[in-house]
C-alpha cells in the first residue's frame, strides 16, 4: 500500500519516549519513506534527536493539521500497545485525517478500513493485522532446507528484536551475502511491504503460516526471522509457531540492559542468560527431532544507557558469562553476531 514516495507522519501522541512506540521508532530508523513528522504534543516544538539517538532527526507537532501542513499524505499509527487495540482518544485525530485527505496505516489490531468506505481514488487504509488466505498446518518443511536460518529470541517483548535483526542482515547483505528478512510482526511489514502479522493468525496455522514465508527465501543463503514475544512471557503465545516455522540453524538472544524482571508484568523474574539460552535451543531442537539450533550471541538493548563505557562493560559482562558475543548492534554495529552466524 506504501510507495516510497509518500511523505508519512508517525502518531504517537502519549507514546514517544515509551517502550510501546516502537513502531515510531522502527519507522524513523529504517522506513525510506520521507518522515514530515512526529505527533505528540507533549514535546511540540522540538524534534526527535532531541530526545533520543536515531539516525534521522524528526519535527514533532502537536496535530494532524500540523503533520499535514508539513506536507505529510500517510497518517502511520506509531504505538505497539499491548494487545494492540486503538486508544479511545485517538480517533478524533484519525477521523481529521481522513478528512484532510490522508491515507492510514493501522498495525493495530482493530480493522478500520471498513470505518472509511468509499474513500476517493488515491486514498486508502492499510489494516496490517490481517490474516493471510490459504493458510494451513505447519509440515517442518523448513527443516529439509539447506541454508542458514537465524531465529531472533528475547527476554521480554518490546525489547528490539526486529531492530537486532535488520541490521544483522544489513550486515550480512553489506559482505555479499545474499540475505533475507521475514516479517512476522506489523512494524517489520511496515517497514518491508511484505511478511505476516503473526499475532493476527488462528494458532492452527500460525506454524504453517511462518513456514510458507520461510520457504519463500528458501535461496537465500540467509534468511533473518523476526522474532516475537519471549517463552518468558506468560502472555505469549508467539515462540512455538516461530521456532516450528523457520526450525532455526541459529539464533541470537535479544536482552534489554539491565533489565531482572519483566516489563509489564512485574512479578516475573528473567532467568539468568545462560539458563535462558538452553531452554530456547532445547525447545528448538526438541531432543534432536529438528535441526541442531544453537543461540550464536546475544544483542543487547543499550538504547537507555547514555554511557557508552557503561554499555560496552555490560557487553563484556553478559559475552563472560554465557561465552558468546555480545553487542549492541544499534551502538556497536552487527559484525560480531554476524561473524558468529556465518562461521
Amino acid at each position: 500500500m506504501l510507495a516510497a514516495h509518500q511523505s508519512v507522519a508517525l502518531f504517537m501522541e502519549g507514546a514517544f519516549g515509551e517502550a510501546h512506540g516502537k513502531m515510531g521508532y522502527g519507522a524513523i530508523r529504517f522506513l525510506p519513506n520521507p518522515i514530515a513528522a512526529v505527533i505528540d504534543s507533549r514535546f511540540a516544538g522540538s524534534s526527535t534527536g532531541d530526545h533520543m539517538k536515531l539516525p534521522r532527526s524528526v519535527p514533532i507537532v502537536a496535530s494532524v493539521e500540523e503533520a499535514h501542513a508539513n506536507g505529510a499524505t500517510v497518517l502511520v499509527l506509531g504505538i505497539a500497545p499491548s494487545g494492540g487495540r486503538l486508544p479511545l482518544e485517538w480517533k478524533a485525530a484519525i477521523d481529521q485525517a481522513i478528512s484532510l485527505g490522508m491515507s492510514l496505516v493501522n498495525g493495530l489490531h482493530e480493522p478500520m478500513s471498513d470505518q472509511y468506505p468509499n474513500l476517493p481514488a488515491g486514498q486508502w487504509v492499510w489494516d496490517i493485522r490481517v490474516e493471510p488466505e490459504g493458510l494451513g498446518p505447519g509440515q517442518g518443511k523448513t527443516a529439509m532446507l539447506s541454508n542458514r536460518r537465524l531465529l531472533m529470541v528475547g527476554t521480554d517483548m518490546a525489547i528490539g528484536k526486529m531492530t537486532a535483526g535488520l541490521e544483522i542482515m544489513s550486515e550480512a547483505k553489506n559482505r555479499g551475502v545474499k540475505a533475507s528478512f521475514v516479517a512476522t510482526g506489523q512494524i517489520g511489514i511496515l517497514l518491508t511491504g511484505g511478511g505476516i502479522p503473526l499475532d493476527a493468525i488462528r494458532v492452527d496455522y500460525a506454524c504453517g503460516a511462518v513456514e510458507n514465508e520461510v520457504l519463500k527465501h528458501a535461496d537465500s543463503d540467509l534468511v533473518v526471522v523476526e522474532g516475537q514475544g519471549s517463552l518468558v512471557h506468560p502472555g505469549s503465545t508467539s515462540n512455538l509457531p516461530l521456532l516450528r516455522g523457520t526450525m532455526p540453524t541459529h539464533i541470537v538472544l535479544c536482552h534489554r540492559m539491565s533489565q531482572t524482571h519483566l516489563m509489564r508484568v512485574e512479578h516475573v523474574a528473567i532467568p539468568p542468560l545462560p539458563d535462558l539460552i538452553r531452554l530456547y535451543e532445547a525447545v528448538a531442537t526438541c531432543c534432536g527431532s529438528f535441526p541442531a539450533a544453537k543461540v550464536v550471541g546475544i544483542a543487547l538493548n543499550s538504547s537507555d544507557c547514555l554511557d557508552d563505557v557503561a554499555a560496552l562493560a555490560e557487553c563484556e559482562r553478559i559475552s563472560a558469562e554465557t561465552g558468546l558475543p555480545c553487542v549492541d548492534p544499534v551502538r556497536h554495529g552487527s559484525a560480531r553476531l554476524v561473524d558468529a552466524v556465518m562461521a
